[in-house]
Order: C-alpha cells, then sequence, then structure tokens
C-alpha cells in the first residue's frame, strides 16, 4: 500500500554527517516503498537531503513552504508539487492534511514545534496516524528523557509517550510505521488531520 508520509526536518545540516546520511537513507527508502512524501519544500540541509533522496528513489514528493520563506529556505523547484502558501499555519495544515504517518528528523525549533503539534492532536483524538522519530546519531534521545521526566512530574502520560515510535535505523522505523498505519487505515473510525 501506498503510503502519504509527511517528515518534519531541519532547514540546516545540522554539526554531525550522520544527520544527513541518516536523511539520504530515509528518502531513499520512502522511494523505493512507493510512498508519497510531504514536506516543508526547501532545497538546503536535511530538508533538501531528503527530498532529493525520495525522488531519485522514484517516491512523488509534495512541498509545503509560505512565501517568505522561499528565499530563506531556498524552495525545491524540482519536486512533483511545490505548493507556495501565504502562512506557517496554511503550511503546517496542508502538510498534514490526508497524511498516513508522520516522522521528524533532526531539527531545530520549527521541527520540535511541527512534532509536539501532531503529537498532540494524537493525544487529543483530533487523528491517529503513527508518529515516528528517526533518532539519528541519538538526536532525541535528549527529548525522550525530558518527556520521562514530565511522566515522572505527573504532566505526562506513559500512553502519550508510547504514541511515538523511535528508531536510529530508518528501515526499521519505516517498518513500524508502516504496520502502525495500515492498522490504522483498516480501523473504520480512522481519523486523520
Amino acid at each position: 500500500m501506498a503510503l502519504r508520509v509527511c517528515v518534519y526536518c531541519g532547514s540546516r545540516d545540522g554539526a554531525r554527517t550522520e544527520y544527513l546520511a541518516a536523511a539520504e537513507r530515509i528518502g531513499a527508502s520512502i522511494g523505493r516503498r512507493g510512498w508519497h512524501m510531504v514536506y516543508g519544500g526547501g532545497r538546503v540541509g536535511l530538508m533538501g537531503r531528503v527530498a532529493d533522496a525520495a525522488l531519485a528513489a522514484g517516491a512523488a514528493v509534495t512541498g509545503v513552504i509560505p512565501e517568505s520563506l522561499v528565499r530563506r529556505e531556498v524552495g525545491h523547484t524540482g519536486l512533483t508539487q511545490l505548493h507556495v502558501v501565504t502562512t506557517m499555519h496554511e503550511r503546517k495544515h496542508k502538510m498534514a492534511r490526508g497524511c498516513d504517518a508522520f516522522i521528524a528528523l533532526p531539527g531545530g525549533i520549527g521541527t520540535f514545534e511541527e512534532l509536539f503539534e501532531v503529537w498532540s492532536w494524537r493525544h487529543l483524538g483530533y487523528h491517529d496516524q503513527p508518529i515516528g522519530l528517526l533518532d539519528s546519531a541519538g538526536y532525541f534521545q535528549p527529548l525522550v528523557a525530558m518527556m520521562a521526566h514530565a511522566i515522572e512530574s505527573g504532566f505526562v502520560t506513559s500512553d502519550q509517550l508510547d504514541m511515538v515510535r523511535v528508531s536510529a535505523d530508518p528501515e526499521s522505523l519505516l517498518d513500524v510505521i508502516e504496520q502502525d498505519a495500515q492498522r490504522a487505515i483498516a480501523r473504520d473510525d480512522l481519523r486523520r488531520i
């Protein structure tokens, strides 16, 4: 089954080559699986790497980028589709709408904001699509530790943390996401953004 997966990631390369390599690996795997990738529309940083790898492996890739970021994130002109929108809210909604799964790669505050938004929406019952973190070089381990602290402090439940799948291996992460997405799609009560 061809999934539509939304990928969140940085518009920078990051400080470790492992981040770039993992972005390329997951993009290539998305393409080999015949999935459709939706992302932030940039040509630079991890965004550009994951998009180029997915395209090279045969994926359809849709980018969504606000007018104000077309120059800063260097809008990718080689995509299957590039939507230029007015606001960040419109960008995030258009990226998330109709997707079967969400995956976050390393990134900055924008990536965290996108991740936490779809995570909180899932917790609140607005959707039931799977969410994954590609834990390249242990990037998300401090976040996992922070969430464990939030559980201990009584602000988060273990069920909320369990809504997110974490793996350092792109193939393993996509396998789990695919299984979770197929189960969600098979249910009659599938909720999507």
